[in-house]
C-alpha cells in the first residue's frame, strides 16, 4: 500500500483515465520542447498503458476527484529481473511535497515482491528537474556517448533525434 501526502488517494488507473492524463500533459511540462515536446509526450502514453499495464501503474487524485499524479510502469516480459518506469508526471503544485517519491517507492516495493532486481527508466536530455530527482533517488545514470556531455545521454535512443538519459536502481542497493 503507497502512503502518499496532501490527502491524495492512490488507484489503479483504467482506459476512461486515458483522455484525463493526457489533457494535463500540456499544462504540467509547460512549453518544455514546443510542440513537438507536446506530440512527443501524447505520443509515449497510448491507452494500450491504460489498458494493460494497470496493475503495475498508478493515478494519484485530490479529494474532488482531479488528478494530482500518475506513474505508468511494468514489468518487463523478456528480462524477469527488470521493473520498468515508462512515465511520470505530477501537477507543478505537488512538487517537491514527496508524491512522486510515493509513488516511486510503491513501484519499488511491488517489482521486489514479485523478485524483481532493477527499474529502468529513461528521461529527456533537457528535463533537469527529472534528472535530479531519479539522482536523488538512488538511479544510477548509464554512460552516454564519447563527447556526449553532462547528463551522459543515448543519442537516438527512442529513434532519430530522440536522445535520452537512460537510468537503472538496484533494488536490493542501499
Amino acid at each position: 500500500m503507497i502512503t502518499i501526502p496532501e490527502g491524495l488517494t492512490v488507484r489503479r488507473p483504467n482506459a476512461e483515465d486515458h483522455a484525463r492524463v493526457l489533457a494535463v500533459l500540456d499544462r504540467w511540462w509547460g512549453d518544455f520542447k514546443g510542440q513537438a515536446g507536446s506530440l512527443e509526450r501524447a505520443l509515449l502514453l497510448p491507452r494500450l498503458f491504460f489498458q494493460h499495464f494497470t496493475t503495475t501503474s498508478y493515478l494519484a487524485e485530490r479529494p474532488d476527484g482531479d488528478l494530482a499524479a500518475f506513474l505508468i510502469g511494468f514489468f518487463s516480459q523478456s528480462d524477469p529481473n527488470v521493473a520498468y518506469i515508462h512515465f511520470v508526471g505530477v501537477e507543478p503544485a505537488m512538487h517537491g511535497r514527496g508524491v512522486a517519491t510515493a509513488l516511486y517507492r510503491g513501484f519499488f516495493d511491488e517489482a521486489r515482491a514479485c523478485g524483481r532486481r532493477h527499474v529502468h527508466c529513461i528521461t529527456s536530455p533537457g528535463n533537469t528537474v527529472s534528472y535530479a530527482f531519479h539522482v536523488r533517488l538512488g538511479f544510477q545514470v548509464l554512460p552516454g556517448a564519447v563527447g556526449a556531455g553532462n547528463p551522459p545521454i543515448q543519442p537516438d535512443y527512442d529513434g532519430p533525434g530522440l536522445d535520452r538519459v537512460v537510468f537503472t536502481l538496484d533494488l536490493a542497493g542501499p
